[in-house]
């Protein structure tokens, strides 16, 4: 051994234990901090991937392609929180939808009640209006309120309410948004559309049109009928639809029917802190 260099070794590694001891003990930047200290979710609460990974995920609110143009408060990861029997029930309505070469697509689960915060301090803004060419041109910003597209309070907030749709089998994928993008209203027709992979609805998702009501006549053939797939196969799981949006469905009877939570979807629901 070359004994002159032993001093100079002994020293890189007295360096590098002080180095990893003081990253061990460094305190928490605030981000970290504050994901330390978020509220979990509570008992009964699942990821919908650990109970059916096959149901598509394509989770919008954690991105600037909705009606806000910015990431919602409360979504830090694109991930579908639900209550365990809503899950199930989703799970149900897919073994059946597969065998008719469909699969369900969710844009949105459990919503913070922040993230229903969010929307209502977005909707008196008035001045901001950047989506609105595609997500309410027909609405003046200063109804929504009025017309019921924006509440202080969402089901969805309970866990058991889902927006989803169909996408025919095999998964076409759908090219990402891009910010700045031309906008067309969501009740074009569907070649003009965002190209989102799922089948023709008759609107886009989260289109605050009344041609969106579920069973608006004006909508007919082909996306009537995939419409009607919707609501009957998910009616048949135990899910209600709400009339004025045909992606929207709530499970009955809800295993939380009156606790608005406020949980941020950060952590899988079940594993251990991160």
């Amino acid at each position: 051994m070359d004994r002159t260099r032993f001093p100079a070794a002994l020293r890189a590694v007295t360096l590098l234990i002080a180095a990893l001891l003081a990253l061990l003990t460094f305190p928490l930047s605030p981000p970290a901090r504050a994901a330390a200290h978020e509220p979990r979710p509570p008992r009964g609460f699942v990821a919908l991937a650990d109970v059916d990974p096959t149901i598509l995920q394509e989770m919008r609110y954690v991105t600037v392609h909705n009606f806000t143009g910015h990431r919602v408060d409360g979504y830090r990861r694109p991930l579908c929180v639900l209550t365990r029997e809503a899950a199930e029930g989703l799970h149900r309505a897919q073994r059946s939808l597969l065998r008719r070469g469909y699969s369900l697509k969710v844009y949105d689960c459990y919503r913070p009640q922040r993230a229903v915060n969010d929307f209502v301090e977005w909707a008196k803004d008035l001045a901001d209006t950047r989506m609105k060419a595609e997500f309410y041109p027909r609405v003046d910003k200063t109804r929504l309120f009025a017309d019921g597209y924006i509440a202080e309070k969402s089901g969805h907030s309970r866990g058991s309410t889902m927006d989803l749709t169909l996408v025919k089998l095999p998964v076409r994928p759908t090219r990402p948004y891009v910010p700045g993008e031309p906008l067309v209203p969501c009740y074009a027709p569907r070649w003009q559309r965002f190209p989102d992979n799922s089948v023709d609805m008759g609107t886009g998702f989260d289109c605050f049109d009344t041609l969106a009501h579920t069973l608006d006549p004006r909508i007919t053939g082909v996306q009537r009928a995939n419409r009607m797939l919707l609501k009957t196969t998910l009616e048949g799981a135990g899910f209600v639809n709400l009339p004025e949006e045909w992606w929207h469905f709530t499970l009955k009877p809800e295993p939380f029917p009156d606790t608005y939570f406020d949980f941020p979807v950060l952590h899988r629901p079940g594993l251990p802190m991160p």
